[in-house]
C-alpha cells in the first residue's frame, strides 16, 4: 500500500491547546506576568534531529480507527531509536502535524505499530520523526499482522479495530517479567477415547507426523471432550508444532485447562481468558509471542495469540454466540480460524455435540472431512430421548394445569431415586417469532421467506427482512388463520416444580449465576440453554421444556440452533443403559425433534444447507446488515458500489424504542451470491470511509455475516 502524507489528513488533528485568557482591565505587572507564564509553556521550536544511518524510514500502522484512515503512514526514525523501533514495536507519533523547514506544528500524539523499516519513503515531502518507542517488545508478528488485515477485509472493518482485539493493552511490568524456557515436545499420545471414532486414531496419528488434517468433529455425548481436545493437542505439539483451542466460554476453558495439564504435565500450555486481568493475560500473552509456550486454550481472543509454529486450530461448540466479537468489527471465531489455517497452512477440528450449517458446507465443499462416530458408538453413550408433543398435551390435565406432562413427571419422580434431574427452560427475553397455532411452522414472508411480526396499532403481519405487510396469512402446511407466541421463564418454571417435588431441593443456573457443576446427590436442576452445570457422574435425566418456543425465535438459525442447546443438555446425561433419559416437549414430526431422537446433528446440518442453497440463505449466499438513520442508511447504500447480483431486503425498523431525542433506527439487509463476499465488504467499507471523510453526522453501523437475520 502506498505510504500517506501524516500530515495532511484531515480528520487527525488533534485539538489545540488552549493558551491563558487575556484580560486587557488587568494591571500592566498581571499582563505581564501572564504574558511571561504563557511564552514559557509554549513548546520551543527545535531544529531537525539526526536520524537513523541504516533504514531511516519506518512504516507504522497508526492506531486511528476510521475507515477513511485505514492505511500505513511512513515516519522518520531518529537516530537514538534506530535500535528500537523494530518491526512489531509499539511506538507514539504525531499523527496530523505539519513539517513546514523542519519544524513540526500540530498534530497530537496516538499510539501506532512500527510495521517495517525503509531505506526510503515514496512520499516525496519531508517526514514527522517517531515521538517515542513504548516498548522494545515486538508484538505484531508478519504473520499476525497478515491474519488481521484478512479478518479487517472480511469483515469490512479496520485493521486498527482488528488489532485492539487481537494485541492486548500493555503492562510494562508483564514486559519486564522473564518468559520460561520452552519445554522439549512431549510423546505422541495414545489414541484413548479417541478410539471410540472410526478415524480419530488416524487424525491423531496425522498430527503427530506433522500433517495438517481438517474435520469436522461431531462429538459423541458424555464428559470425554476435553480430554479428547487435549489429545490432538498433545499430538500437534508431539510433531514440535503449536495448537490453539477456542471454546466459547470461562467453563469451557477451565475444564480443558485441567485436561491439557492432566495430558501435557504443567509448564506446555497457557490459558487466557478475560477472568485473569489485563496485566497477568498480557503476561500470558507475551510468554506465547516470545515462543516459551506452544499451546493455548481461551474464549474467543484467543484465537489471535500469536502461537509459532501453529499445527492446530480447535473451535469447540462453533454454533454458540460468544464467538462471535462484540467489538467491531465483530469477528467470529470459526471464521478466524479459517483464515488462519489457509494463511499459515495449519490443521484444523471444528468440533461440538451439534453440527453447523457452516461447518456441514466444509464438508460439502470437500474442505474438510467428517470425523463422527459409528451408529454403535452413539447406542454406547446417548440417553434415551422422548417426545412429549401437542396432540399429547392436550390430552394430558396434569400438563394443563402444571405445564408438566404426565410422562415428564413420571420420567422426574423415577429419576430422582438416582441422581440429579436437569430442566432446560428458554431464555428470559427472547422475543417470540410467529407461528401457526395449529402445526408450530413458522409465519413467513411470502416476497422473501422472512420472518413475520405483528407491530403497530392494528397488528398487521409485517416481513422483519424486507418490510412489506402481510394483511392475508395463513398456514401453508395446514392450512390454519391462527397464530401464537409464548415463552414462559425459568423463574417460573423451578416455582412449579417446586410444588410439585416439595422435598426436593430445586437449584438455578442462569444469566445471574450460573452453576459450574452440582453433586450427585438428587436435585431438581433448572437452567437456561448454555448455562447447565456439569453433574458428577451425569444427570439420571433431563427435561427440555417449551421446545416451540426455541424454535420459533426470529432467527434464520431457529432450528440449528434448538437442535444445539438441547443436544448441550442432552450430552450431559448419562447413557440409555444406566438409565439416563431425556423428555423433549415438543412437536415429536418437526426436523429437529426427530434429529435429536435419532442424535443426527450431521444429518441435520446437510438437510438445512441444502432447502438453504435452494432460497438462496447464508451460508450459501453472503448478507451484510447496514444499521442507522433513515437518510444515514438511504445515504451509505447510494455511495456504495454494490457487487452485481446485490439484493437490498428493507430497510425495515430495528425492534424497541429510540433513545431519548433519538431517531428511530432502521437495517438494511444486503444479500450477494457465494463468491461475493469479498466485494461486498469492499464496496461498504469504501462508502463508509468517503462518508466519514465528509463527517457526516449520522453514524452507520456495517457488520458482515450478522448472527441474527430475523
Amino acid at each position: 500500500m502506498s505510504s500517506t502524507d501524516p500530515q495532511r489528513s484531515a480528520d487527525a488533528a488533534a485539538p489545540e491547546p488552549q493558551g491563558a485568557a487575556r484580560d486587557e482591565s488587568a494591571p500592566p505587572e498581571q499582563l505581564a506576568l501572564l504574558r511571561e507564564t504563557v511564552r514559557k509553556a509554549r513548546p520551543r521550536a527545535r531544529g531537525p534531529q539526526p536520524l537513523a544511518d541504516d533504514l531511516p524510514v519506518a512504516r507504522v500502522l497508526v492506531d486511528k480507527g476510521l475507515a477513511h484512515l485505514d492505511q500505513y503512514y511512513d515516519y522518520a526514525v531518529p537516530a537514538k531509536m534506530a535500535e528500537t523501533a523494530r518491526p512489531g514495536v509499539r511506538v507514539r507519533v504525531r499523527f496530523g502535524a505539519r513539517v513546514v523547514e523542519g519544524k513540526r506544528s500540530g498534530g497530537g500524539l496516538l499510539d501506532g505499530y512500527v510495521v517495517e523499516r525503509l531505506a526510503a519513503s515514496d512520499y516525496p515531502g519531508p517526514l514527522a520523526p517517531l515521538s517515542l518507542v513504548l516498548s522494545p517488545e515486538p508484538v505484531l508478528t508478519p504473520p499476525l499482522l497478515r491474519l488481521c488485515r484478512a479478518v479487517a477485509d472480511r469483515y469490512a472493518g479496520t485493521l486498527a479495530d482488528v488489532l485492539s482485539l487481537a494485541v492486548p493493552p500493555r503492562h510494562a511490568r508483564a514486559e519486564a517479567d522473564p518468559s520460561p524456557e520452552p519445554l522439549p515436545a512431549p510423546p505422541a499420545p495414545e489414541p484413548g477415547p479417541w478410539a471410540r471414532y472410526p478415524t480419530g486414531a488416524g487424525f491423531l496419528a496425522a498430527l503427530a507426523s506433522g500433517q495438517s488434517p481438517r474435520a469436522v468433529w461431531t462429538a459423541l455425548p458424555g464428559p470425554h471432550w476435553p480430554e479428547e481436545v487435549a489429545r490432538a493437542v498433545a499430538a500437534t505439539l508431539a510433531s514440535g508444532r503449536g495448537a490453539l483451542v477456542v471454546v466459547p466460554d470461562g467453563r469451557a476453558t477451565a475444564r480443558v485447562d485441567a485436561a491439557l495439564t492432566a495430558v501435557l504435565g504443567p509448564g506446555r500450555h497457557t490459558a487466557l481468558t478475560a477472568e485473569l486481568g489485563q496485566e497477568e493475560r498480557y503476561r500470558r500473552w507475551l510468554a506465547v509471542s516470545r515462543g516459551s509456550v506452544q499451546a493455548v486454550a481461551g474464549t474467543r481472543a484467543a484465537m489471535f495469540a500469536p502461537v509459532r509454529d501453529l499445527g492446530l486450530l480447535v473451535v469447540w461448540d462453533d454454533g454458540d454466540g460468544s464467538h462471535s466479537d462484540l467489538h467491531a468489527p465483530h469477528p467470529h471465531a470459526r471464521d478466524v480460524a479459517l483464515l488462519r489455517a489457509t494463511e499459515e497452512g495449519a490443521g484444523v477440528l471444528i468440533g461440538g455435540f451439534a453440527t453447523t450449517v457452516e461447518a456441514a458446507q466444509l464438508v460439502a465443499t470437500g474442505w474438510a472431512r467428517p470425523l463422527a462416530p459409528d451408529r454403535e458408538g452413539l447406542r454406547r453413550t446417548a440417553p434415551l430421548v422422548r417426545t412429549v408433543g401437542d396432540r399429547d398435551l392436550a390430552r394430558d390435565e396434569a400438563a394443563r394445569a402444571a405445564r408438566l406432562p404426565t410422562l415428564a413427571w413420571q420420567t422426574v419422580r423415577e429419576a430422582l431415586t438416582r441422581g440429579p434431574v436437569l430442566v432446560q427452560v428458554p431464555r428470559r427475553g427472547y422475543v417470540p417469532r410467529l407461528a401457526c397455532a395449529r402445526c408450530r411452522e413458522q409465519a413467513r414472508c411470502a416476497h422473501c421467506a422472512g420472518p413475520l411480526e405483528a407491530r403497530g396499532g392494528d397488528r398487521l403481519l409485517h416481513c422483519v427482512w424486507c418490510g412489506r405487510p402481510e394483511g392475508d396469512w395463513h398456514c401453508p402446511e395446514c392450512g390454519s388463520f391462527r397464530l401464537r407466541a409464548q415463552v414462559v421463564g425459568a423463574r417460573r418454571t423451578a416455582d412449579e416444580l417446586g410444588r410439585a417435588f416439595p422435598k426436593v431441593p430445586v437449584r438455578t443456573s442462569g444469566r445471574d449465576a450460573v452453576l459450574p457443576t452440582v453433586p450427585a446427590a438428587p436435585a431438581l436442576v433448572v437452567a437456561t440453554p448454555g448455562a447447565e452445570p456439569v453433574a458428577e457422574g451425569g444427570y439420571a435425566a433431563a427435561l427440555l421444556l417449551d421446545g416451540w418456543a426455541l424454535l420459533n425465535r426470529p432467527d434464520l438459525r431457529a432450528a440449528e440452533e434448538a437442535l444445539r442447546r438441547w443436544l448441550g443438555a442432552a450430552a450431559l446425561v448419562r447413557p440409555q443403559s444406566e438409565g439416563g433419559t431425556v423428555v423433549v416437549v415438543a412437536e415429536p414430526t418437526l426436523r429437529p425433534v426427530q434429529a435429536l431422537v435419532r442424535w443426527d446433528p450431521a444429518g441435520h446440518a446437510a438437510t438445512e444447507l441444502r432447502e438453504r442453497a435452494e432460497l438462496g440463505f447464508p451460508p450459501i449466499s453472503r448478507m451484510a446488515a447496514v444499521t442507522g438513520s433513515v437518510a444515514a442508511v438511504a445515504d451509505l447504500l447510494a455511495l456504495a458500489r454494490l457487487p452485481e447480483g446485490a439484493d437490498v431486503l428493507g430497510p425495515v425498523p430495528v425492534p424497541g424504542p429510540p433513545g431519548p431525542g433519538a431517531e428511530q433506527q432502521q437495517r438494511a439487509l444486503v444479500r450477494v451470491p457465494s463468491g461475493q463476499g469479498a466485494p461486498l465488504a469492499a464496496a461498504l467499507k469504501a462508502a463508509q470511509a468517503v462518508r466519514l471523510a465528509r463527517k457526516q453526522a449520522d453514524p452507520v453501523r456495517v457488520r458482515i455475516d450478522p448472527p441474527d437475520i430475523g
